[in-house]
């Protein structure tokens, strides 16, 4: 990388009250994310002489980069009570600075349910009793998986309203009112996600994750459905990533339960080693549901910050798409709702392929190189197929891509009323 793409800072600004930056000269830039009344309409960068810019260059960034904004939205809130999961192996240090950023949100009815996935020690439990807030709850699952944990984490929910995070994040003090409010606001929805933006962008490697992994899915709301598709993708729902990424998502509990909850043959700790989420999030879309994203409920993301790290994590993802086309294939009715758009998944199957090409930075020193990457996309299937029999055989949940009979939606609670331009 060029000096140009130097240890950046990350921060936000509002558009009503643009400061100066005066930071760590070390910081050759900074990524700002900014807001109009507690809504999220954009990032920009601004350039930074040792540390510093001056009001002007901010707003001059803004205008330039960003545009006309749009009018001042109601950012849908609601202190409906949420249960949030985080599923954890092997990261006590990093999960308690998820917890804790999620007990410092603003939201004043969260429970927690930690679920420690095949534990190798007590430490996250010790992290859990150490942080000692009531509103935290330790839960040691004997089986591994991401899916398996979000799974024993939305069998134990209370609520109506369940969100998952990651033990690499920090939620922003609204994120869970605003995940409520986006329910609230459109009684249809089942699922609400919302952007994943980077925590820090300190080194050479984080600015590539950043680039290449693109969980930021835009600034304007969406919903989902295959009543209205979107019209810029040409294979919605098969669509990885375009729905939402597990790191931020919400779900009514009662319809997650209903569809088989996370498929356990896919997702971290599984041979397929990614996808649950983008399974979970289609599976959701086929059933008939309607899904939101809510750009003002945003959470930060701790990137890898080594390129081998990197690029086992693009590798994995490679992995899980070819694991999830498989089961698209193997499903009757998913793969003759799939068929005419297979033109379109090939192109955008060699889209991703070149995307993650750049994680190698045209290096190969201990690096996967495309090689590998396409070894990873072959190797899908079969991990695909040894990871079910291996969920099978543990008593796990693996759904159906496409249930028999769409169950009816059940009667809705009473929802707590939408509060305006928080």
């Amino acid at each position: 990388m060029t000096d140009e793409h130097g240890p950046t800072w990350v921060g936000e600004t509002d558009v009503d009250d643009v400061a100066g930056l005066h930071v760590e000269p070390r910081y050759t830039a900074a990524r700002l994310l900014v807001t109009a009344h507690g809504d999220a309409v954009g990032q920009v960068t601004v350039p930074l002489r040792a540390g510093v810019a001056d009001a002007v260059t901010v707003a001059d960034a803004v205008r330039e980069q960003l545009g006309a904004l749009p009018e001042p939205r109601p950012v849908p809130s609601s202190v409906e009570p949420v249960t949030v999961v985080i599923a954890t192996r092997g990261r006590a240090e990093s999960l308690g600075r998820a917890v804790r950023a999620v007990l410092a949100g603003d939201h004043p009815a969260v429970t927690v349910l930690v679920v420690d996935n095949d534990p190798a020690d007590d430490a996250t439990e010790r992290v859990v009793a150490a942080i000692g807030d009531p509103r935290v709850r330790y839960l040691r699952e004997p089986r591994r998986g991401t899916s398996a944990g979000r799974n024993r984490g939305l069998a134990e929910a209370e609520t109506r309203l369940v969100a998952f995070t990651d033990d690499d994040t920090e939620v922003d003090t609204a994120w869970a009112r605003r995940l409520a409010g986006a329910f609230a606001a459109d009684p249809e929805v089942v699922c609400v996600s919302g952007p994943v933006l980077a925590a820090r962008l300190d080194t050479e490697q984080e600015l590539l994750a950043d680039a290449t992994l693109g969980w930021a899915k835009g600034f304007r709301p969406r919903t989902f459905s295959l009543a209205a598709p979107p019209a810029d993708s040409a294979i919605f729902p098969f669509a990885p990533g375009l729905l939402g990424i597990g790191a931020n998502l919400a779900v009514r509990a009662d319809v997650a339960r209903e569809i088989g909850g996370f498929d356990e043959a896919f997702g971290p700790g599984s041979p397929t080693r990614s996808g649950e989420d983008c399974e979970f999030l289609v599976r959701l879309v086929l059933a008939g549901h309607v899904l939101a994203y809510e750009p003002a409920a945003w959470v930060r993301h701790h990137h890898r910050s080594d390129l081998v790290g990197l690029q086992e994590q693009v590798e994995g993802y490679a992995v899980g798409l070819a694991g999830f086309l498989t089961k698209v294939a193997l499903s009757p009715r998913g793969r003759a709702a799939a068929l005419r758009r297979i033109p379109a998944a090939v192109r955008r199957l060699g889209a991703i392929a070149d995307r993650d090409a750049g994680v190698t930075g045209g290096a190969e020193p201990a690096a996967p190189g495309s090689g590998r990457r396409h070894r990873a996309l072959l190797s899908g299937p079969w991990l695909y197929l040894r990871s079910r029999r291996r969920a099978l055989r543990s008593g796990g949940r693996v759904p159906p891509l496409v249930l028999a009979a769409v169950p009816p939606a059940r009667a809705q609670r009473p929802r707590e009323p939408v509060l305006g331009l928080h």
